[in-house]
C-alpha cells in the first residue's frame, strides 16, 4: 500500500514527530511530501498519484479535483480535528474515506488559556518586552484571578477540563453552550448575554460552523465589561475582528490573547496581533510533543485499522466508502 504524508519536513519534525513516521512507514510505501509550500493543484495530484491513502495535515486542502482525479485512492485522514478544508461531499460521491484524529489537544490548550488569563490579568508580556528593550517597565495593580468570574463559550472537552481548574483557583465558573446541559456542581449554565456581561474573562471554545461564524460581533463585545478580556483558542472564523479591534482600540475591553485568527493556517491576524493590549501566539495551543503525538498515532492505528479490514474511529462518512481494501 502507498501513503502520501502531506506535511512539509517542517509540519513532519513539529506536527507529526519520528516515532508515529516510523510506525506509519512499517505500514506501507510512505511517499514523503519534500517541499516547502502546502501541497496544492497539479503537484498535489502528481504527489498522490497512485497512492491508496493520504495523511493530511491541518493546512492541507483536499478539495474536489483530487477526489476526482486520483482513482486508487481509498481514504483521506486528517491528522487533526477540524476537517471543514476536506470537501467530504466529493469524497463521499467517489466512495473514498474520510478519517478525522481524536482531540489530543485538551491538555495543552488548556494549560495555554491558562497562561493567557495570568499574563492579561498581571500584565507579565509588557514587562518582559520592557526589560528586553532596555526600558524600565511601568509597575501597575494587577487582579488576581480568585474572585473573579470566567466565561465559557462552548463546552466541549477543552472546557470541561477548564471549568474544574478555574474554580479550584477561586473563579466562579459561567457556561454557555445551547448544545449540553451541564449538570456539574458549581458551575452556572448561562445564555451568551449573561456570560458577556457577567465575566471578567471571556475564554471562546465554541466549534467553528456556520452558526458560529462571527459568533462574537459588535454586539457581542458591547455586552463586555470595559475591565473584561476576551481570550480565543478556538476558531477565528468565530469573531468579527473589525469589531475586536474597536473594542480593543477604544477601550471598550481590556485587553485580548489570541493563539487563532483569520491569516493563513488559522494564525492571529497580524495587525490585530500588534495591537498594544493583545497578546498573540502562532497557533502553538497544540504544539506540545504530548499533543501532537496523539493525534500522529491516531492516524497510524486507524490505517492500520483500514488495512486490518476495519472501520477506524474518527470516519465521517462510513456509509459512502466503496473503496474498501
Amino acid at each position: 500500500m502507498r501513503i502520501l504524508l502531506t506535511h512539509t519536513p517542517h509540519m513532519r519534525t513539529h506536527y507529526y514527530g519520528q516515532r508515529a513516521l516510523a510506525r506509519l512507514q512499517s505500514l506501507g510505501d510512505v511517499v514523503l511530501h519534500q517541499g516547502n509550500d502546502v501541497l496544492e493543484g497539479t503537484a498535489f495530484l502528481e504527489a498522490a498519484e497512485k497512492v491508496d491513502f493520504i495523511i493530511a495535515d491541518r493546512a492541507t486542502a483536499v478539495p474536489a479535483a483530487v477526489f476526482a482525479g486520483l482513482p486508487h485512492l481509498r481514504a483521506v485522514l486528517r491528522c487533526a480535528v477540524d476537517i471543514r478544508n476536506i470537501d467530504v461531499a466529493m469524497a463521499s460521491s467517489h466512495g473514498v474515506l474520510v478519517t478525522r484524529a481524536k482531540p489530543g489537544f485538551i491538555e495543552s490548550v488548556t494549560e495555554l488559556v491558562l497562561g493567557f488569563l495570568v499574563d492579561l490579568n498581571r500584565g507579565i508580556s509588557h514587562s518582559v518586552s520592557d526589560y528586553h528593550a532596555g526600558r524600565k517597565p511601568a509597575i501597575s495593580l494587577g487582579r488576581q484571578l480568585s474572585g473573579t468570574t470566567i466565561g465559557l463559550i462552548g463546552y466541549g472537552s477543552i472546557g470541561r477540563a477548564l471549568a474544574p481548574i478555574a474554580q479550584a483557583l477561586g473563579m466562579s465558573v459561567l457556561i454557555a453552550d445551547p448544545y449540553v446541559t451541564v449538570t456539574d456542581s458549581g458551575f452556572h449554565q448561562v445564555s451568551l448575554q449573561t456570560l458577556l456581561a457577567g465575566s471578567d474573562h471571556v475564554v471562546c471554545l465554541a466549534v467553528a460552523t456556520e452558526a458560529t461564524e462571527n459568533l462574537m460581533d459588535e454586539a457581542a463585545f458591547a455586552l463586555m465589561k470595559p475591565t473584561a478580556v476576551f481570550i480565543n483558542v478556538s476558531r477565528g472564523n468565530l469573531v468579527d475582528e473589525a469589531a475586536l479591534t474597536a473594542a480593543l482600540v477604544e477601550g471598550r475591553i481590556a485587553g485580548a490573547a489570541l493563539d487563532v485568527g483569520r491569516a493563513p493556517d488559522q494564525m492571529p491576524t497580524p495587525e490585530l496581533a500588534a495591537l498594544p493590549n493583545v497578546i498573540a501566539t502562532p497557533h502553538i495551543g497544540g504544539l506540545t510533543q504530548p499533543a501532537i503525538e496523539a493525534q500522529a498515532l491516531h492516524t497510524v492505528e486507524q490505517l492500520g485499522t483500514l488495512l486490518a479490514g476495519g472501520l477506524p474511529d474518527g470516519a465521517v462518512n462510513a456509509a459512502q466508502w466503496k473503496r474498501r481494501i
